[in-house]
């Protein structure tokens, strides 16, 4: 059984996606790719690799405290960027986001992002104890 929502903290989707799929009895979540969007939709951080990083984080922890879930749960993370240097001298930030051990990861270059102004985008896959697992109530787009 996979179950989809879209937490009511984070931007609507806008395509055919949601913010997270559900797999199983809720443990394992798939996070659909986070972007620097504020709740309306609105980009966070015009230019500025460090503040899209921390907005994308953000919104990567609104998905999962949805759900009952912390950032300790993430268990790999890939991130599409249109600048790995500027990427790479934001470390500090996802640093201070995750403790040891840290998630597995994988970084890509990539030419843009589904909006050209948008420089960052994560996808996680996060692991939530049951005892803290809350199965939010489904929404279709």
């Amino acid at each position: 059984m996979v179950d989809a929502f879209n937490p009511p903290d984070v931007w609507p989707p806008f395509g055919a996606f949601s913010m997270a799929v559900i797999q199983g009895d809720g443990q394992i979540a798939h996070l659909k790719g986070q972007v620097s969007l504020d709740r309306q939709g609105q980009l966070v951080g015009h230019n500025d690799m460090r503040a899209q990083t921390r907005q994308t984080l953000e919104n990567i922890r609104a998905v999962l405290e949805a759900m009952g879930g912390q950032m300790a749960d993430v268990l790999s993370l890939v991130h599409y960027t249109t600048d790995i240097d500027a990427f790479m001298a934001a470390s500090d930030i996802r640093k201070a986001c995750f403790a040891a051990p840290y998630p597995v990861t994988t970084t890509v270059q990539v030419e843009r992002l589904y909006r050209p102004e948008l420089m960052i985008e994560i996808t996680a896959v996060a692991e939530i104890p049951r005892d803290r697992f809350r199965r939010p109530a489904v929404t279709q787009g």
